[in-house]
């Protein structure tokens, strides 16, 4: 094999890699470079060549290409391929789904699957509409029926208890249909944040839904036993269209969840249907699947395949100019091989997995770095052209991924469910069921240097925790270029950019630039749907994208969403709207300049003061909190934790003292709880209905419950994002997932 030792890795990807990829010893020292990682993979997935007759030669030409491509990073394979091919466990799959039947047996059996499947690196998605609604009769014990959202809790804890193999958390969705029973109370099921913490949720809403809500008019709920009407005392139950559509944009406005999926669009374009039907989709909503499916998935950079230098007749009024399209087709050819070998080679978690992975042979070929394509070529995200290009872009890959599919069809054989598909009905020789998803890349962008899935930027620059505590200013690599070239980059631009989300009123950045550098804020909710739109034209699956909103957004902003998520032709749609979760905090510095900054005097200490102390459990041991006031306002804090060693006590002793020091000297309590809010910690635990990540965690949330304002900060100015619970960095919500910059942890 050819191997080249020229890898152009970022510090951070760099950093990823050995957090999460790089093979470790027995020490959990690293023992392996990237190069050596990207040749574990290439041949390990080349090998599956010899399956179809080729020879020694042939298998390490396959496998050249493979890692050149991943090497120049134009092509990387989602997660679980990275980190497990070439090893014991071999799971390579990112995507499952599990059915869950309405039997305890059936549902403990799913509930032990999903455990192995979290284990070995996969996310799982299960659709709990099967289950009997809440307080129906079980015949077998004389019981009453808890309901699908209990049993999802049940799940959750489940995942909570599972680390997936040391590299990825469990993350799952949770689909019940819009005509269950129990969908209300779905609806609002992660209204408490403690709750259902590892699950993403989607409503699984159907054409005659939608035709409803406009009508305004009822409609029945359906008992998932017999099909039949729900019926309470005799009486058949109805809701309100409309008013259900409300209490979804309602909870989407409050939380970003529920989600939508559209069930009937999605099997409506299911190659196997209806021989199979498509209940949920995998976690982050982008690869629907019928039950025991599951796909795995690739993703090619396209900002490694524009022109440089652009062509001298390059047009913004059309574009396709300036894109190699033949390298392109090259790299999509590539991908197709390398994912459909990764069928053969995977070590599937369950049996019935394995049989229906083999029998479908779906693969999910998709992209990241649309953002930076977008930049390169001077195209604003949210223009028409931009749009335009993106159709063209989608359709382009999907058409030579299917040729490429139907050349190895031809060789390899088709896949086996073909004469129950579309393909074996139009007689089209297909060796996959499908072949392009988009997907989420929060981790892999990180590795490609780049911008994630067809996400625009989040912002253009951030603070980047490193190993030794300190935080460096990273800025995107194609700003500081153009801010470089054009001479108007200064380190003092740069820390104002990481206390921005985004840059449209910076008058020292030329206005050419700012049109070009948009960022999640900048652009319309109606044009992130518009582009999600234009590439679900051309994907056989779906497309992971979040729809942003500003802090401000109505609830109707989000009504019209999901609406015109509907109209357009999307498979499914979530919504985020900057602040709606409790537990963000801010990701950069103060933003107060120093001139703007109060001198803190510290009050000297009454000899009385009155206080309360709470005792609340923690993954250290029991910890004693006690609060004491001065004129109704907390003066100070004392905290002990028991049985936790010396270390434990004398810096809860230390985190006690800093916080009263502050509290004296004036900072405002709400200033403190922001500060201590989701700094995580090896042992977390759930108390109280909430997950503790750690002292710190602890102690702000006594003062949150007693003193907290529920002040948010102004997300204009400010970009807010949850704590990564491992290194304390800012996590950034893209594509559905949120994923941190700095080490590349990830809640998917």
């Amino acid at each position: 094999m050819e191997i080249s030792d020229n890898i152009n890795l970022s510090d951070n990807a760099l950093t990823v890699l050995k957090r999460r990829y790089l093979t470790k010893d027995a020490h959990g020292r690293v023992v392996e470079t990237p190069k050596e990682l990207f040749v574990r993979v290439a041949r390990s997935i080349a090998g599956a060549d010899r399956n179809y007759g080729a020879d020694d030669a042939t298998v390490e030409e396959t496998a050249s290409r493979f890692f050149q491509a991943m090497a120049r990073l134009e092509f990387l394979p989602n997660s679980p391929t990275l980190m497990n091919a070439g090893k014991s466990l071999g799971q390579l799959s990112a995507c499952f789904v599990l059915p869950v039947g309405d039997s305890m047996e059936e549902i403990f059996e799913t509930n032990k699957n999903a455990a192995l499947i979290q284990k070995s690196g996969g996310g799982t998605g299960f659709s709990f509409s099967r289950l009997r609604p809440r307080n129906s009769n079980v015949a077998s014990t004389s019981g009453i029926a808890s309901g699908p959202v209990s049993f999802m809790k049940v799940f959750n804890a489940s995942t909570e208890a599972v680390k997936q193999g040391g590299t990825r958390r469990g993350a799952n969705m949770g689909v019940l249909r819009v005509d269950h029973p129990d969908i209300l109370e779905f609806i609002a099921c992660k209204d408490d944040p403690g709750e259902v913490t590892n699950f993403n949720i989607s409503v699984a809403v159907t054409n005659s839904f939608m035709a409803v809500v406009e009508e305004d008019v009822d409609y029945p709920l359906i008992d998932p036993r017999d099909g039949q009407v729900h019926q309470i005392d005799g009486r058949e139950v109805r809701l309100n269209a409309r008013e259900v559509f409300t209490a979804i944009v309602e909870h989407g406005w409050r939380t970003g969840e529920p989600g939508i999926i559209f069930i009937d669009r999605m099997n409506e374009s299911n190659p196997t249907f209806p021989h199979e039907t498509i209940e949920a989709t995998n976690p982050c909503g982008e690869q629907p699947l019928p039950p025991y499916d599951s796909c795995n998935l690739g993703s090619i950079n396209l900002g490694k395949f524009v022109r440089d230098p652009l062509p001298e007749d390059y047009s913004r009024s059309d574009p396709s100019g300036a894109i190699d399209w033949d390298r392109l087709a090259a790299t999509v050819r590539t991908g197709v091989h390398f994912l459909d070998n990764v069928i053969d080679q995977n070590k599937y978690p369950i049996k019935e997995i394995e049989t229906q992975s083999q029998k479908n042979r779906r693969i999910g070929l998709g992209v990241m770095g649309w953002a930076d394509l977008l930049v390169m070529l001077g195209l604003p995200y949210d223009s028409n052209e931009a749009h335009a290009l993106g159709s063209s872009v989608m359709a382009f890959i999907r058409e030579e991924a299917r040729k490429h599919s139907s050349e190895l069809a031809k060789s390899r054989g088709k896949f086996p469910n073909w004469e129950n598909s579309i393909f074996g009905h139009d007689n089209i020789a297909m060796r996959n069921a499908t072949v392009t998803t988009i997907a989420p890349t929060g981790t892999l962008s990180i590795i490609a240097d780049c911008s994630s899935g067809i996400e625009p930027y989040y912002a253009i620059a951030y603070q980047r925790n490193v190993l030794d505590g300190t935080r460096l200013v990273e800025t995107n690599s194609l700003f500081e270029r153009q801010a470089r070239e054009d001479r108007f980059y200064t380190d003092e631009l740069a820390e104002m950019l990481v206390k921005r989300r985004s840059i449209s009123d910076i008058e020292r950045i030329p206005e050419s630039v700012r049109a070009v550098f948009l960022t999640a804020v900048d652009i319309s909710p109606e044009d992130h749907v518009r582009m999600q739109a234009a590439f679900q034209k051309h994907c056989d699956s779906s497309v992971s994208k979040t729809i942003n909103f500003a802090e401000s957004a109505t609830r109707d902003d989000i009504r019209t969403a999901f609406l015109e998520a509907y109209r357009t032709g999307c498979k499914g749609v979530t919504v985020y709207r900057d602040n709606s979760r409790p537990s963000q905090v801010l990701s950069t510095t103060s933003a107060q300049s120093p001139s703007d900054s109060k001198a803190h005097v510290v009050v000297k200490r009454p000899t009385k003061l009155p206080g309360f102390t709470e005792k609340i459990r923690t993954g250290y041991g029991t910890l004693y909190v006690t609060v004491n006031l001065n004129d109704d306002r907390p003066f100070e804090v004392f905290a002990q934790i028991g049985k936790s060693g010396y270390t434990t006590m004398a810096d809860t002793e230390a985190i006690s003292r800093l916080i009263s020091m502050a509290l004296r000297g004036g900072i405002e309590v709400g200033d403190i709880i922001r500060q201590l809010r989701g700094i995580g910690g090896a042992n977390q635990v759930f108390a109280d209905g909430a997950r503790i990540f750690s002292i710190p965690d602890a102690i702000a949330q006594v003062l949150n419950r007693h003193f907290g304002t529920g002040e948010t900060t102004d997300s204009d100015d400010l970009p807010a994002a949850e704590i990564c619970p491992e290194c304390g960095g800012a996590m950034l919500l893209e594509a559905s997932c949120f994923s941190c910059r700095s080490c590349g942890y990830s809640t998917c």
